[in-house]
């Protein structure tokens, strides 16, 4: 089994890594687990193309890279005091297309996040990036709130 861990640095992660070992611990077979983080471009205002422009490829792809490792080492750490396996890395693009896109390419068969509710109603309403997740992808998503 393939699962792919999308995760974001938040309480949210932390909650969904935890379900998660005890997820795994259950399994007959380990599945091999991917993490992922995904970074929105930099805002529109200020092309991905005119920050390197103006402040270096080096200096973009840094702010990028960092951004990521801190977002995944929330999930990482948890992981490793369990000495769960995995493999992370991180993309560059709208969260929910990417994550699309990389269960497609890794035949993943089970999508975990921790979802945000950031309005009054967020017991009801699904944070956006899980909404459009559960939207345009064919693979069974787990939400862990």
């Amino acid at each position: 089994m393939n699962i792919l861990f999308a995760v974001d640095g938040s309480e949210f992660t932390v909650k969904a890594a935890q379900f998660l070992i005890g997820y795994i611990d259950s399994c007959k077979e380990l599945p091999d687990l991917h993490l992922l983080h995904v970074k929105a471009p930099i805002p529109v205002g200020l092309s991905t193309h005119r920050a390197r422009a103006l402040l270096g490829s080096d200096v973009v792809d840094g702010y990028y890279k960092e951004d990521a490792e801190a977002a995944l080492a929330v999930a990482e750490k948890i992981l490793h005091k369990k000495d769960v396996a995995f493999q992370a890395g991180y993309k560059i693009g709208d969260p929910s297309f990417e994550i699309g896109k990389y269960a497609k390419k890794h035949k993943i068969d089970l999508i975990v996040m921790g979802s945000h509710g950031h309005s009054a109603l967020g017991s009801i309403v699904l944070g956006s990036v899980t909404s459009r997740v559960l939207a345009t992808t064919e693979v069974p998503v787990l939400i862990v709130r």
